[in-house]
């Protein structure tokens, strides 16, 4: 199952087979994984709508999780605490039910200062490492891949509908093919 917000769910796409959860499971069968991907992305949701809903989401089918949640936390400036807390509780519900997870980092854009920078991008790495979870170091890795430059936000346009937010069909490929390899390290984890 896939937790997330618009960036799951497909917000903003023509045709709902570009978005990431049906890319995704179709990336994972080219690869020979005989899987299907719940797509449970709502847009505009924070880690406090996932933590809310994962219990209720998770159905009794569920083998793992991918957890892609905090965007909308860092963009509307929520205290990383806060941010931190609520993908812990995602996290614990997890680990009750023994699914392994892999957890997508965020990262903070420079503009709401260093502190909070420091603060939001700890997140993920050390949840990561005190839940045994596995670690995409950035939703976005694809378009660096791709020759992106992290460092200016102009270099992404290709990749991102007109919002600037939220990627086009070849900005989702790109992610797909990023976090790909690390979804099938997930799979791993549960046939293991």
């Amino acid at each position: 199952m896939a937790l997330g917000d618009s960036l799951t769910a497909g917000y903003g796409l023509d045709n709902p087979a570009d978005g990431l959860v049906p890319q995704m499971e179709a990336w994972l069968k080219a690869q020979g994984a005989d899987v299907v991907v719940q797509n449970a992305g709502v847009s505009g949701d924070t880690t406090a709508g996932g933590l809310a809903r994962v219990g209720w989401s998770l159905g009794p089918d569920a083998d793992a999780l991918m957890v892609t949640l905090g965007g909308n936390d860092m963009m509307r400036g929520l205290d990383p605490a806060g941010t931190r807390a609520n993908l812990e509780g995602i996290l614990k519900e997890a680990k009750a039910r023994d699914l392994p997870v892999l957890l997508v980092a965020m990262q903070a854009p420079p503009n709401f200062g260093p502190d909070f920078k420091s603060s939001f991008d700890a997140i993920y790495p050390e949840l990561a490492e005190g839940y045994g979870t596995l670690l995409a170091d950035s939703f976005f890795a694809g378009f660096v891949a791709a020759g992106a430059d992290p460092g200016d936000p102009a270099s992404f346009a290709p990749y991102m509908q007109a919002d600037g937010i939220h990627p086009n069909p070849t900005g989702v490929k790109l992610i797909v093919e990023a976090l790909g390899p690390k979804v099938m390290e997930l799979l791993a984890r549960v046939q293991g």
